[in-house]
């Protein structure tokens, strides 16, 4: 445990505002910002006048709740049905990229477990190459994020994305391929040398034997009797003629509360703090095993918890570049389109986070590995092009958006504070931060004007003075942090 785990006291009991841990705007702004991409300046004050743990179930039942978007034409081409197949699979996979950028953005919180879950059963295009096999991939992790966690496993192996990116269709009981009983065991379930050998590895891979019914490129992998291997398997001191349902049967049977562990520390890792408290993951594991891997108990539980609402978590984390680009969009509800969501899929991609592509099969390591300093001045550039875009062709919204933001009229000062109070978690520390955010706010507006009071948030410049400061202040480090 790091000792910034050991400073944490707070548990898994139900946070409850008090005195000293009030129900604020802070805190709602970590809420929605670690639950989905942030939220505007209405809804925060909206969520003041509710309960925290009312506030979490409404946002996770959202989630639940949301219509999913309807399967595209070719959900299950072969490559026989493509008249242009590298033409064709460029177009399909972008669309649907941008099907789940929309998620992301209306139904957020399905959309950012989906995230989740994908960098946790990584399988890359790149792999599999077909549309099909992306879309069938992407559909389960959405149909099994609210789920039973066993269940999401034994389906999540016979995905055909998952059998090419990790030599399932490899596997038969003539030539084992352990790959992905290595990476079920290692990633996927128990966690790096966590009670399980190579004897292991090499009889759940022959348990896995036998989906290798491919028959061209894009079409469903079936099940071959003929390929999978009948006979006696030991695994984890057991012996018997273990089947794919019954290696998984196995595996949580004989290691279920390694595996609620493992888990429950890669969701407390992603949403709450990359510094691990293993008593804390311990004592939610047990809500894991008591619930029988039911995800969604676990969900209301961390999420509505003292631990996820500790003053010393909020903002301890560095924004991905989906959060840093999503973030932005949803805090100003300024506006977007399939152009944009098509930017920002490729500064994301350009800032080492590209959907359906994580670098390998251990996913985005995420936090301190997004802000090099290559990428920290690609992901400025990438939303000052948005910026630019906007005032290019809609320069108004920028004063519509302050105007909404702060009772100030003609005080840059506390206007400036407003807005970067609004889209930074904690503010600015240093005064002379927000003094330099003001300085970018006045621009060239000459001094006497806001010395008379003459100034106001009518003037022309306004739209420029804005963009200007969304500018400077989503340069600063405060902003990068969620």
């Amino acid at each position: 445990m790091s000792t910034a785990a050991c400073d944490l006291t707070t548990g898994l009991a139900p946070y409850s505002p008090n005195a000293e841990n009030p129900w604020n705007e802070e805190r709602i702004k970590h809420l929605y910002m670690r639950m989905s991409f942030g939220a505007d300046h209405n809804t925060i004050q909206q969520a003041l006048a509710n309960q925290p743990n009312t506030l979490v179930n409404s946002i996770i039942n959202q989630g639940r709740n949301a219509p999913k978007a309807a399967a595209p034409p070719w959900a299950n081409w072969a490559l026989s049905q493509y008249s242009d197949f590298q033409t064709q699979l460029q177009e399909q996979v972008l669309s649907w990229a941008l099907v789940w950028m929309n998620d992301m953005l209306t139904n957020s919180f399905r959309g950012k477990l989906t995230v989740f879950w994908h960098n946790h059963f990584v399988t890359k295009l790149e792999a599999y190459a077909c549309p099909s096999y992306m879309y069938q991939y992407y559909s389960l992790l959405e149909n099994h994020v609210f789920g039973n966690f066993k269940t999401f496993v034994k389906e999540i192996g016979k995905t055909p994305a998952m059998l090419l990116f990790l030599n399932g269709v490899q596997n038969t009981r003539f030539e084992p391929n352990e790959n992905y009983a290595r990476e079920l065991l290692e990633l996927f379930t128990l966690g790096r040398d966590n009670g399980y050998t190579q004897q292991d590895i090499a009889g759940a891979a022959r348990a896995l034997t036998g989906w290798n019914g491919f028959t061209e490129l894009c079409a469903p992998i079936g099940f071959v009797p003929l390929l999978h291997d009948p006979g006696a398997k030991t695994i984890f001191g057991k012996t018997g003629n273990y089947t794919y349902d019954g290696l998984h049967d196995l595996l949580f049977q004989e290691r279920g509360t390694e595996i609620a562990r493992h888990i429950c520390g890669k969701l407390y890792e992603w949403f709450v703090s990359p510094e691990r408290d293993e008593e804390f993951i311990n004592e939610l594991a047990e809500e894991l095993l008591a619930n029988d891997f039911e995800l969604l108990p676990v969900y209301r539980t961390l999420f509505a918890s003292e631990r996820f609402f500790d003053e010393k978590v909020i903002g301890n984390m560095i924004k991905s570049p989906l959060d840093y680009f999503l973030s932005f969009l949803k805090t100003t509800k300024l506006p977007y389109n399939q152009d944009v969501l098509t930017l920002i899929l490729l500064q994301a991609s350009e800032n080492g986070q590209l959907i359906f592509n994580p670098p390998d099969v251990k996913g985005w390591p995420g936090n301190k590995t997004w802000v090099d300093t290559s990428r920290l001045t690609q992901r400025w550039l990438g939303l000052e092009y948005y910026l630019y875009l906007l005032f290019g062709s809609q320069p108004d919204l920028y004063a519509l958006f302050i105007k909404e933001l702060t009772t100030a009229y003609n005080d840059p000062h506390e206007i400036t504070a407003d807005l970067v109070k609004h889209v930074t978690i904690k503010g600015f520390d240093d005064s002379r931060q927000l003094d330099a955010a003001v300085t970018a706010f006045k621009w060239e507006v000459p001094q006497n004007y806001f010395d008379e009071g003459s100034w106001n948030l009518d003037w022309p410049t306004v739209p420029a003075q804005v963009a200007l400061l969304l500018q400077f202040v989503t340069r600063t480090p405060e902003y990068q942090l969620m």
